[in-house]
């Protein structure tokens, strides 16, 4: 069944190219495209287009497909285009011309459009929890090891002394920006788009109002054309939050990556979240972070992909849109798996002692030790003349002792004032 069936048939290589993966990709979106088709329905009840009984009848069938959906039982045949004709096809073998009555007013672009903004709404608030689930547990890690130094490094030399409670919780900071992101985009999506039709708006007297009611829009798009134009801007303004959060995790993957290895020796994890060698049995590799950093660069590269789609096109459909939804669902079902791993993985992260007396940290502290000379009275440009002559010279030894002025202050970690800071 095609939803633009005229009487003739399609040739089947043209027929295969234009649907491509849309069978299967569309099962991500059915009971969005469900929910989208009984608020029409409510709607055209409204205006006198359904009688009482008749939406009733569309509303339990409708509901019932919603729980197949919803159960993951709902299947799209290789006799239907997509989602859309699927659930049209439904109604009608069990309500007749009842079901034929369900695309009044509406168009297919009108259902994809309303169907990819309630399944990114609602994606965006489950990919909130989890950022929040992350953080929770990054400050929980960040208290607990907020007394161990861990030695920064700038350039990958090293630098001046840092600490593990400073590690954690600046990956937990910086989810926050990443949601301040993600929450702008959710007030782009929550832009009621249903009523535009092929996009040039209906001539039947429709009430836009009850659609963005029934589903729990704050606000709809008033334009009918900038809604047919949001298709696109949806999916850039969604590829750019979540390649800013993939930033974040790809980050900090590549640090766990370089801490693991033995030249740092940094942390460590249990044995069976690591992964071997089918040749070297010594081994114990972190595949899990590695994978996380290479799907969140690919996830990175998506924003240019959404653009270079959509930034020539005219106004109105073009068919190119259909290529947005593949990669762009895609993404959001990686990124919370990508979160659900993140999260239950570095729970077992364990930080091993580090021995700040070994040859490479004996520079660790001449901040600390310049630092020293200028609270006994002298200038920090002839404090750090001294300390790089003794460190050219090779004479500089650190008091380890003493050279601590340092380490109070990072261990004043802020922590409450970082969580307060995360958006509800």
């Amino acid at each position: 069944m095609k939803l633009w069936d005229k009487g003739f048939s399609i040739d089947k290589k043209i027929e295969n190219f234009t649907v491509g993966k849309d069978r299967v990709i569309d099962l991500h979106i059915a009971k969005y495209d469900i929910q989208a088709s009984i608020a029409h329905a409510i709607m055209l009840h409204s205006i006198g287009i359904l009688n009482e009984e008749e939406l009733e009848s569309l509303k339990i069938e409708l509901n019932l497909l919603f729980k197949k959906a919803d159960e993951g039982e709902l299947l799209i045949e290789d006799t239907f285009e997509d989602i859309h004709s699927k659930i049209e096809h439904e109604l009608t073998e069990k309500l007749g011309d009842i079901g034929k009555k369900i695309h009044t007013a509406r168009s297919r672009n009108d259902q994809v459009l309303v169907a990819l903004q309630l399944y990114y709404k609602d994606s965006l608030n489950i990919i909130n929890e989890k950022v929040k689930s992350l953080f929770d547990t990054l400050i929980e890690l960040a208290d607990l090891h907020k007394s161990k130094l861990l030695p920064g490094y700038t350039h990958l030399q090293v630098a001046m002394p840092s600490s593990f409670g400073l590690w954690f919780s600046a990956y937990a900071e910086l989810l926050i920006d990443d949601v301040h992101l993600i929450n702008a985009v959710k007030k782009i999506v929550d832009q009621n788009p249903l009523g535009s039709a092929a996009g040039y708006g209906s001539s039947f007297p429709i009430d836009r109002s009850v659609t963005t009611n029934e589903l729990h829009f704050s606000t709809l798009k008033y334009n009918v054309v900038a809604a047919q134009l949001s298709r696109g801007k949806s999916e850039r303004s969604m590829a750019s939050a979540l390649g800013s959060l993939s930033n974040t995790l790809s980050r900090f993957a590549m640090d766990i990556c370089l801490y693991m290895s033995q030249n740092f020796d940094f942390i460590k994890f249990p044995d069976e979240l690591t992964t071997g060698s089918s040749i070297m049995p010594h081994k114990k590799n972190p595949d899990v972070f590695e994978l996380i950093r290479g799907k969140c660069n690919k996830i990175q590269a998506l924003h240019s992909e959404m653009l270079l789609i959509t930034n020539n096109l005219p106004s109105g459909y073009h068919r190119d849109y259909q290529l947005l939804k593949e990669n762009m669902i895609d993404a959001i079902e990686s990124i919370k798996d990508i979160l659900d791993i993140f999260n239950y993985s570095i729970k077992q992260i364990i930080v091993n002692d580090i021995d700040l007396n070994d040859d490479k940290y004996k520079y660790l502290f001449t901040v600390d030790s310049i630092n020293n000379l200028v609270v006994e009275g002298m200038s920090f440009r002839d404090a750090y003349k001294q300390v790089g002559d003794e460190v050219q010279s090779g004479s500089y030894k650190p008091d380890l002792g003493k050279e601590h002025t340092h380490i109070g202050s990072i261990h004043n970690l802020c922590l409450e004032e970082i969580k307060a800071k995360f958006p509800i």
